[in-house]
């Protein structure tokens, strides 16, 4: 780690400097996207690398071999889906990246395992997401019970509707009952 961290300095030094490379007369034409393509005209300033034009993208730019695709902490990154990955995770030279598509309960579960392995989280903070997916499950909670307790007083007021119906009104009801399920759409 020691040895990494000039080259990680020396990476950071060689990407504040490299330009935004973008497909020639870009800014000039809606339909040209940004992604970067060789310019090939026979006339072209950018290819004959003209003074006060557009650099192209040559070795120069990248970055030292061992350090090439580290995170800036020097740790290699390694997805992590479920609780299980981290298993084969090394905490020294290794840290983990949850991704966004990674539910609430399993992210939580991936966040308490690698802080109790002590792995490091590159993409989030440890202690902040897992306030916030406990304080999210308890007000899920809190607002499950609420609608848990209204379900009994509708059913009760239900009920008493029922009994002050005559006969007729209640063969109405069950009429009416029947067609919405029938007429429903699957």
């Amino acid at each position: 780690m020691a040895e990494l961290k000039p080259l990680l300095e020396l990476r950071a030094k060689i990407k504040a400097k490299k330009p935004e490379f973008i497909r020639q007369d870009n800014p000039k034409r809606m339909k040209l996207n940004y992604k970067w393509r060789k310019p090939k005209g026979i006339h072209s300033k950018i290819r004959h690398h003209f003074k006060g034009r557009r650099k192209m993208p040559s070795p120069g730019y990248k970055s030292p071999i061992s350090v090439r695709g580290l995170h800036a902490t020097g740790l290699e990154m390694i997805m992590a889906f479920s609780p299980d990955d981290l298993s084969k995770v090394d905490n020294k030279t290794q840290g983990i990246i949850i991704p966004k598509d990674v539910g609430t309960k399993k992210r939580y579960d991936i966040l308490k395992k690698a802080k109790e392995m002590n792995i490091k989280v590159l993409n989030l903070n440890i202690e902040e997401s897992m306030k916030k997916i406990e304080h999210f499950m308890s007000s899920k909670k809190k607002k499950e019970a609420k609608d848990a307790k209204k379900e009994p007083v509708k059913e009760a007021k239900k009920a008493e509707e029922s009994k002050e119906m005559t006969d007729e009104q209640k063969k109405e009801a069950e009429k009416k009952e029947k067609d919405k399920v029938l007429t429903k759409r699957a």
